[in-house]
């Protein structure tokens, strides 16, 4: 499969073995998110955003598996170094237990692990004077982490914003505020104060700003004298900076602004949750370095590999046995990918490409609502950072057919919030393949504009 050639080519899809293999999965797996009868297979050519489903279609992938595949299938960035890495058992390892060296030395290790991985973050979070990290298997388990040593540092009060989302275990569900069904009928921790999260000039003027003493929200509520919630009793605040379920909603900077002063006023911890807007995906290394907030713990996972907890040796407790994972810090294999990852981001200026290319995705999306392109009326806004991209429909119905249109067509994308769509292409895509996929997605649009029950 040639990059600078190859275009999406779709003869029948969902096809007669995909069928056959989504209703054998089925058999067995528990109810869970499924989108589309969509099968990579794995033994296929694939290459950047493009992959091979087991019907032989070939088709055009912006999800990058929920950013959590950053450099598309097959970059040879990571392969390259992953090549003399023979294959070991096991590859996991007791990691708060163990240490695991992939030879050479710890700073110029040969297969790098664990522990340059966590170096390797530290480096990258030095502005926030971040020095130390906790590993983990997952973003909801590096959210968990994040809260435990927030609690561990006092207090026993939260504060989360509307559309949030944050994982699936039980305590990072408690400050979920995307979607009723992620909720409702499990028990939350206690404590949780749920507020607005303003994007817009218009939701922070009118939702967020108050006319207390305060100035906001959050300000009044924390007010010596007319606030309801003590700041001694508050252990953290956490905010995606920009929501991913919630709809790709970036954080107004004003808004950002004033967290930062209630950060320094009360000394309340912040925790930026990157799980999908981190590692290099808005065009910075961390979403939350756009805006003027300084963040105290940070949470990364899906392209990391890993899930890690990123703050300060004053925020994370001291006890030993206080945070603890079989599996933490300990996958030899995943580590390796992040680390590489993290390299390779680095070493090949993508934090530029993927600037000049969500330019130029927006751009074009922008370009033929302007010029009345066909199905564009349905738009209701684009928006993003980077190559984290929103495109909001008038209504849910009408998000679907694009989904199911594009599909089709073999682009793969994925909904968020109630009924924006949302665009992940790898961090590396060229001009030619956004030129593809924006094309793609504009067929999809004109396809479902009519026809669909708003």
């Amino acid at each position: 499969m040639d990059r600078d050639t190859v275009e999406p080519r779709v003869d029948r899809i969902p096809g007669e073995r995909a069928t056959r293999w989504v209703e054998y999965h089925h058999r067995y797996a528990a109810p869970s998110t499924y989108v589309y009868e969509f099968v990579w297979d794995a033994s296929a050519e694939a290459v950047g955003p493009f992959c091979t489903d087991v019907d032989g279609n070939v088709l055009l992938d912006f999800t990058s598996h929920v950013a959590a595949a950053p450099l598309g299938y097959n970059n040879p960035a990571i392969l390259e170094r992953l090549e003399g890495f023979d294959p070991v058992d096991p590859t996991k390892i007791a990691g708060q237990d163990f240490y695991v060296s992939g030879g050479g030395t710890p700073e110029v290790s040969d297969f790098p692990g664990p522990t340059q991985l966590m170096e390797r973050l530290v480096d990258l979070t030095d502005r926030y004077d971040m020095d130390r990290v906790f590993l983990s298997n997952s973003g909801a388990e590096a959210v968990e982490n994040a809260i435990k040593i927030c609690y561990a540092s006092g207090g026993h009060r939260a504060f989360t914003f509307d559309g949030g989302f944050h994982g699936r275990t039980l305590g990072a569900l408690s400050l979920n505020r995307s979607k009723a069904v992620h909720r409702t009928g499990y028990p939350e921790i206690p404590g949780v104060v749920s507020v607005p999260y303003p994007s817009t000039d218009d939701e922070y003027e009118t939702r967020w700003l108050t006319d207390g003493p305060g100035g906001n929200v959050v300000a009044d509520a924390l007010h010596a004298d007319r606030g309801v919630i003590d700041p001694e009793e508050v252990a953290y605040l956490v905010l995606e900076p920009i929501q991913g379920e919630g709809g790709y909603r970036a954080a107004h900077p004003a808004f950002a602004a004033d967290l930062e002063d209630l950060r320094e006023r009360y000394g309340l911890r912040v925790i930026a949750d990157e799980i999908q807007s981190g590692l290099g995906r808005t065009g910075e290394f961390w979403a939350v370095d756009h805006l003027e907030l300084t963040p105290d713990v940070i949470t990364s996972a899906k392209g990391l590999r890993v899930g890690a907890t990123i703050s300060r040796s004053d925020v994370f407790p001291e006890g030993r046995g206080r945070l603890s994972s079989t599996w933490g810090g300990g996958d030899l294999l995943a580590a390796m990918q992040g680390v590489v990852t993290i390299d390779a981001i680095r070493e090949e200026n993508l934090l530029e490409n993927v600037r000049d290319r969500g330019e130029q995705f927006r751009g074009i999306l922008e370009d033929a609502r302007a010029d009345g392109e066909a199905g564009t009326e349905t738009i209701v806004d684009v928006r993003g950072k980077g190559l984290m991209i929103g495109v909001e429909f008038d209504t849910k119905a009408r998000r679907d057919a694009v989904l199911e249109a594009a599909f089709e067509r073999g682009l793969l994308t994925l909904g968020c919030g109630y009924k924006t769509l949302r665009l992940l292409p790898p961090l590396d895509v060229t001009e030619r393949e956004i030129d593809l996929g924006a094309g793609l997605l504009l067929e999809a649009v004109a396809d479902a504009a009519d026809g669909v029950d708003a």
